[in-house]
């Protein structure tokens, strides 16, 4: 069946070649109202996201953050934490990166992401999959390949790279191993959690939370994560929730206090994993709308902040909007002239959370949707 331009074309064609001008401008008009064939401009370059403006405060402070990262990514493509390395703090910049909405192929982060990504894969181990330094950094850098996956085009990922053959693996195959880490990991757990190493058999709240929400990631990805293994975790962190919306850190029943940053992640991994309906969301949720912002720089503040923006965002959006505004107030004052944070964790680690906290405002990680 011919499309309304090729019948266009070929009647106007048939009276003669002075009407190719006419033709032209035909085509011009169909290309701008038609949504399958025009070309529009990026919105990130339009200050719009998702029909929500994004304003310049907000874009600039964020960019300034990521040439701070660009400028301090080592040669070999990490990012590290002051006093706790480990990939997880490359895959949290990474993910501010791709947050941002750069295209990760073509556009004028691709080096940085590219660099970040192959880093993470090449310190990888092959047997086990483990993306070592501890758990809390397995889980960060399995969210950032689970980001990653499906965005990034691998068709020449590897050129020009100096990593060995052997160490070379498609974002997809090192997810599938991160995957399998963390499942295997956790059927070893009496508690259903996790803890820092992949062979312990207590948990805790904060390590299990970075787990849970890349394996929710992961799944969203298209990587099988089993049903079973999503609806133990959950089993565990109603077990440490109160009634009153508290989250306990480790050792079972008991040790709550006002915690945003655990409350945060509760409500996130209920939110994200479909459990909405559970009581234990509702205290969560009801408990965090209650509490005022949090500072940047103080003791894990970045660190609440990267959380609770999130959980705010998918408990309650007006909720979420509030609270951002404060936050977007809060993050202008205390972000350094050279772009960078400081935070419990060191720059790297503060620069990306900080930065991945106002990136709800673009939404563009799949995690990030709603």
């Amino acid at each position: 069946m011919q499309t309304p331009v090729l019948k266009i074309v070929e009647s106007t064609f048939a009276i003669g070649s002075r009407c190719c001008k006419f033709v032209a401008w035909l085509l011009m008009i169909y290309c701008a109202v038609s949504p399958a064939v025009a070309q529009t401009t990026p919105p990130w370059r339009e200050g719009t996201i998702q029909g929500q403006a994004v304003s310049r405060e907000v874009r600039e402070m964020y960019e300034k953050g990521l040439e701070w990262m660009i400028a301090n990514q080592s040669e070999n493509g990490e990012w590290q934490s002051a006093n706790n390395p480990g990939p997880g703090a490359t895959g949290l910049c990474l993910m501010a990166f791709l947050a941002y909405g750069e295209d990760p192929n073509y556009g004028i982060h691709q080096q940085p992401i590219k660099r970040g990504l192959q880093a993470l894969i090449r310190d990888q181990d092959p047997r086990t999959g483990y993306l070592g330094g501890s758990m809390y950094h397995h889980g960060f850098a399995t969210l950032a390949l689970a980001e990653a996956y499906g965005a990034v085009d691998e068709r020449n990922f590897w050129t020009d790279s100096k990593v060995p053959e052997t160490q070379r693996r498609s974002i997809g195959e090192s997810l599938e191993l991160a995957v399998r880490t963390s499942i295997t990991s956790q059927d070893k757990n009496s508690t259903g959690g996790w803890r820092y190493a992949p062979n312990s058999s207590d948990a805790d709240t904060s390590v299990s939370g970075a787990i849970l929400v890349s394996l929710l990631a992961a799944r969203n990805a298209g990587i099988e994560v089993p049903d079973k293994n999503i609806d133990r975790a959950i089993s565990y962190f109603t077990s440490m929730t109160s009634k009153s919306g508290q989250v306990a850190y480790a050792g079972g029943l008991g040790g709550y206090d006002e915690s945003q940053a655990r409350i945060s992640i509760a409500t996130l991994v209920y939110a994200i994993a479909g459990r909405k309906d559970l009581k234990e969301f509702k205290a969560c949720e009801t408990f965090l709308k209650a509490k005022d912002a949090i500072k940047i720089g103080d003791h894990y503040g970045e660190y609440t902040a990267y959380y609770k923006a999130q959980a705010l965002f998918q408990a309650d959006f007006e909720a979420w909007e509030k609270w951002n505004k404060v936050l977007i107030k809060e993050l202008k004052q205390t972000q350094k002239a050279d772009g960078h944070f400081d935070g419990s964790f060191g720059p790297s680690v503060a620069t990306s959370m900080s930065l991945l906290s106002l990136a709800l405002n673009f939404r563009f990680l799949p995690i990030y949707e709603r």
